[in-house]
């Protein structure tokens, strides 16, 4: 019954899906092994129209040397002997041979060997044996055995005006009637194959067909995995009608044939059904899925639209439109919808939907201007309960956040000024809440230097390096905002807060002293809003339980504030030379940075920028106050309270190493390898604060080992002061808090604290970059968007419908680890989090691939979702199996599916999915 269903399946799919492809994926075709002349068109173009050897006997065709006649054109040439046409032309049969040639004058026929060439009218044959019958108008072309390998070698090839090639063991032509006999042929046509059997070539729209071979499998028969024979057809210019056919795999014919058949040869896009696959779920029963509906509306547009039902009352919908505007833009927009019922029959259904649209441009198409779009919105819930819209994919099961962003940017040519737009959305699947931008906005001005002059002859005088800039930022915005309150309508009216930020930046740069770099600026900030913040204690609240009322105050407000800074840095070099070995050198670059800042303080009430409010004192417990910015909850903030006068220090380090060149270097330059990238300590000191004064230390450094395929990265911060750890009664429990003294560690003969302390690892291995390090770079940017071929369009829009399909089996190895360490020390208790990832993929044979993705949390001594990946290439048929063997979403899948987008429902599937198991 397998085979039975499997044959119908088939034959249906074949009927149907070629109309409905919604991938348009053209497979190139791959001669027989034993074939030096290759059927594509592009890649051979030079060997199809090279310019052909000349022979250098003559040939004697009714008494006049020809050959010498042509020789200068690189091509003999016969005349043609039919009938003159209306306009009284004769076409000329060029041709040429590598090899040997022989004519029969008598009998007019010519004989060429040695990868032959004829051409005629709108007609160009490559064989290795070409016989010319003039007097009968016929061509005669096969191959022949190579006398090394003794295989037969150098099939025909055969193409005529924008025909794809054909290729043959033997044919027979009239070049005047364009008639002829094919010989197990074999052809491509939008990625269905014919092969084997006999053609016979009636007109330019029809060829009759015996005994052939129609699959999607481009292997020429009979290496032929599977397909369908078809004993007796015709092929027209859009479809095959046939006889009958029966069903073939691996070269065995199987006992099932239909009396005749249609099959469509499309060459546009066509609409059509979308066979669905059918099935069990333990939790909603028994389903029909995938079941829908291909929209062909042009070769720009199209639409696929597909549904899923189960017994037990749940229903997916789905529909993705894709468009295309060559050298212009191209997207994807996909809206999907589900009602689930996991619970009771008499629970309410769980509703949810979710919408991505991904828009690129090309940047040729609207110099200045950009646009794109990456959109992935929709209720929290909606890849929990809707799992089978994602293809099962684990990395969309366990993501905790979703975001989207529309841009738009312009700038404008010859004009400082340049514009940005931009709507984002940020959500939290956790939480449940939403962050949304509707819009945000930046108006921004390259840096111009206002005193200095075009025509300026000689060096900058010290006031022709003052710059300045212009930026303004606008935005309206809405944080943590539950998902059930998107649709409510306050929520535009009151939830969302907006306003406007403008900076002025004016700086000046001098070197001084040879040595140093001298840099000063002056930097304006404005924050304008349309509401506010007020606080007041409620009524009749006492000071030891006290409650704050937030109030929104509409009206507009203006925040200015304005810091000053100016400050020394330079370069400090030290070098250690070697005389021995390879090692040459050794040099370090340190970096010191020291500059003042100044900042008023705006918490004064002459600024009106900071409010106060005083509690009610009520025995036994006293009055209390705080003070508050207006500005506390605004997009920007405000300004800050308090004044500074702070000295700011910073040191930078950096590490080389010289490397004399390698005997085998031809080039024998020297080699510089970094050791360290980087090593930063900073910090600062207020000289007006009345404690506290030294800021906490920071520290971060990086670095690349081994040919920079290791990435480390680390940082933290140290605390100079000492903590006293104390005890506080909250809800009827101690609680140990810890609190801060102005008293420095080292006074009582201690280090700084370490209060946070991060490091990461990453590295990537691949055969590749072992063995072309440098081209490694290369080759990650080698195909982008704007260069993308429309097949190679089309491969990536299947790639992204289901990455899982995709496996790369050119690179033999790949494998990724990744490590990182976290360290947190509040003074009371300490944080650690300790993790190890990795994921590659090896071939075990050429045609055997493994993939796996792990990971392990040393703290807590568990592993992570762990998943295993096993493919098997069949050529034209792919067979896979995943499995995730523990953990909530362990499952299991085997799937064996044919390779031909066409044929993308043709599959036998077995899996136990996560929410299946009990």
């Amino acid at each position: 019954m397998k085979f039975i269903s499997l044959f119908f399946l088939l034959l249906v799919i074949f009927i149907f899906r070629v109309y409905s492809s919604p991938h348009d994926v053209k497979v190139s075709y791959s001669n027989v092994a034993d074939t030096i002349i290759h059927l594509d068109s592009v890649k051979d173009k030079k060997l199809l129209k090279k310019k052909p050897v000349i022979l250098k006997d003559t040939i004697n065709i009714k008494g006049k040397r020809s050959a010498s006649d042509t020789s200068k054109k690189g091509m003999k040439t016969l005349p043609d002997t039919s009938k003159k046409g209306k306009e009284g032309f004769q076409t000329e049969i060029k041709y040429t041979s590598k090899d040997s040639s022989r004519a029969d004058n008598v009998n007019k026929v010519l004989y060429l060997w040695g990868n032959a060439r004829v051409t005629y009218d709108d007609v160009e044959l490559d064989a290795d044996y070409i016989r010319v019958d003039q007097k009968n108008h016929l061509i005669y072309a096969s191959g022949l055995p190579d006398p090394r390998t003794k295989k037969y070698a150098n099939r025909p090839i055969f193409k005529q005006k924008d025909d794809k090639p054909l290729v043959a063991d033997s044919l027979t032509f009239n070049y005047v009637t364009k008639k002829g006999k094919i010989f197990n042929a074999a052809s491509e046509q939008d990625g269905n194959f014919i092969s084997g059997g006999t053609a016979k070539r009636l007109n330019d729209q029809e060829v009759a067909y015996k005994n052939v071979l129609f699959s999607t499998c481009d292997l020429p028969y009979p290496a032929t995995h599977f397909g369908i024979v078809i004993t007796k057809g015709i092929a027209e210019k859009h479809r095959i009608i046939s006889g009958p056919a029966y069903l073939e795999i691996e070269g065995v014919p199987l006992p099932l044939f239909i009396p005749f058949g249609f099959f469509p040869k499309p060459d546009q896009r066509s609409s059509g059904v979308i066979l669905p696959t059918f099935g069990e779920d333990t939790q909603l029963g028994f389903y029909l899925k995938g079941f829908g509906y291909y929209l062909g509306i042009s070769d720009y547009v199209d639409l696929t639209t597909t549904g899923s039902y189960y017994t037990k009352g749940s229903y997916d919908l789905s529909s993705t439109a894709r468009y295309l505007k060559k050298y212009k833009y191209q997207g994807t927009l996909t809206l999907s919808y589900g009602s689930h019922k996991y619970g009771l029959e008499t629970d309410p259904a769980q509703k949810d939907f979710n919408i991505q649209w991904s828009h690129s441009q090309d940047p040729a198409a609207h110099p200045g201007t950009t646009f794109s779009a990456s959109v992935n919105a929709g209720t929290s819930s909606f890849y929990q309960n809707s799992p089978a819209q994602t293809n099962y994919n684990i990395q969309a099961l366990t993501q905790n956040t979703l975001s989207s962003s529309i841009a738009y940017g312009k700038t404008w040519a010859g004009s400082p000024f340049n514009f940005t737009a931009n709507i984002s959305h940020r959500q939290d699947i956790t939480k449940k809440t939403l962050t949304l931008e509707l819009p945000s906005f930046s108006l921004n001005m390259a840096t111009l230097s206002p005193f200095d002059s075009k025509d300026r002859v000689g060096e900058q005088k010290w006031y022709q390096r003052i710059t300045v800039g212009y930026s303004l930022q606008g935005t309206n915005k809405v944080s943590d905002l539950p998902e059930s309150e998107l649709f409510k309508s306050n929520t535009l009216s009151k939830r969302f807060q907006n306003g406007f930020s403008q900076q002025i930046p004016v700086s000046l740069s001098l070197n001084i002293l040879k040595y140093f770099q001298f840099s000063s600026s002056i930097n304006y900030n404005e924050r304008d809003y349309f509401q506010t913040i007020r606080k007041h204690y409620a009524r009749g609240s006492i000071s030891g339980a006290d409650s704050i009322v937030v109030d929104t105050v509409q009206g507009f407000r203006r925040a200015g504030d304005y810091q000053i800074s100016s400050g020394f840095s330079t370069k400090l070099y030290s070098t250690v030379l070697f005389k021995k070995g390879r090692l040459k050198a050794i040099r370090q670059v340190i970096t010191p940075n020291v500059s003042f800042s100044y900042r008023p303080d705006f918490s004064e009430p002459k600024y009106g920028y900071y409010n106060t409010i005083v509690s009610n004192a009520t025995i036994p417990y006293p009055y209390t106050y705080q003070t508050y910015s207006i500005f506390e909850q605004s997009v920007y903030g405000g300004p800050s309270g308090g004044k500074s006068a702070s000295i700011n220090f910073s040191v930078d380090n950096t590490i080389e190493a010289k490397m004399a060149a390698k005997s085998s270097d031809t080039s024998g330059l020297d080699k510089k390898i970094p050791i360290l990238q980087g090593l930063s300590f900073s910090g600062s000191y207020n000289l007006i604060a009345d404690s506290m004064k030294l800021s906490t230390l920071g520290f971060s450094g990086r670095t690349s080992l081994f040919n920079q395929k290791l990435g480390i990265n680390f940082g933290g911060t140290l605390n100079p002061y000492v903590n006293q750890v104390r005890d506080s009664i909250s809800n009827g429990q101690i609680v140990r808090y810890a609190h801060m003294i102005n008293r420095y560690t080292w006074q009582d003969g201690k280090f700084p604290a370490l209060t946070q302390f991060n490091l990461s690892m990453d590295i990537s291995l691949n055969s590749a970059s072992l063995k072309h390090p440098s081209n490694a770079g290369q080759q990650q940017n080698a195909n982008t968007l704007a260069s993308m071929t429309p097949n190679q369009a089309d491969r990536l829009a299947l790639i992204n419908s289901n990455p899982n399909a995709f496996v790369d089996f050119n690179v033999p190895w790949n494998i990724n680890l990744s490590y990182s360490f976290y360290y947190t020390n509040s003074g009371v208790s300490t944080t650690v989090s300790n993790t190890l990832n990795f994921n590659g993929d090896i071939n075990v044979t050429s045609k055997w691939k493994l993939q796996y993705t792990s990971g392990f949390d040393v703290r807590q001594g568990k592993v992570s979702t762990t998943s295993l990946s096993i493919y098997r290439d069949l050529h034209c048929w792919d067979m896979s199996f995943q499995w995730i063997p523990f953990g909530y979403y362990k499952f299991y899948s085997v799937d064996l599916k044919v390779k031909a987008s066409i044929l993308q429902d043709l599959k036998l599937s077995k899996r136990k999915d996560y929410y299946n198991n009990n």
